[in-house]
């Protein structure tokens, strides 16, 4: 399984951004999709994960009402909508997924990682 981000940009304070991941190989595998994101000198943080069928998602208390995740189908794509977004929310954001059914917000049960996009926002 490989997985591609992008969509990652230079934005000020309370803007919105997109990114994307597309998956391509053998998602058939995939059980669990999620984004997490890493800034400098910090752990990698678990950001949104949803399930690869679709249906629950969840979130991290600090975009709970700010970030959607979301996956096309058809594109094979899932999606991280994120809107209001602060100066902390600078990280390089990762793509990644997990070939168990998870929920867990630790790095651990994923299987796949992206290269990461970079997400810049000034105040």
């Amino acid at each position: 399984v490989q997985l591609v981000e992008s969509g990652g940009a230079l934005v000020q304070a309370a803007a919105s951004l997109r990114l994307s991941c597309a998956a391509s190989g053998h998602t058939f595998r995939l059980s669990t999709i999620a984004w997490f994101r890493q800034a400098p000198a910090n752990e990698r943080d678990f950001v949104a994960g949803m399930y690869w069928s679709g249906g629950s998602t969840y979130y991290a208390d600090s975009v709970k009402g700010r970030f959607t995740i979301s996956r096309d189908n058809a594109k094979n794509t899932v999606n991280l909508q994120m809107s209001s977004l602060k100066p902390e929310d600078t990280a390089v954001y990762y793509c990644a997924a997990s070939r168990v059914s998870t929920t867990s917000y630790s790095t651990a049960p994923y299987d796949y990682w992206g290269q990461g996009t970079q997400v810049t926002v000034s105040s």
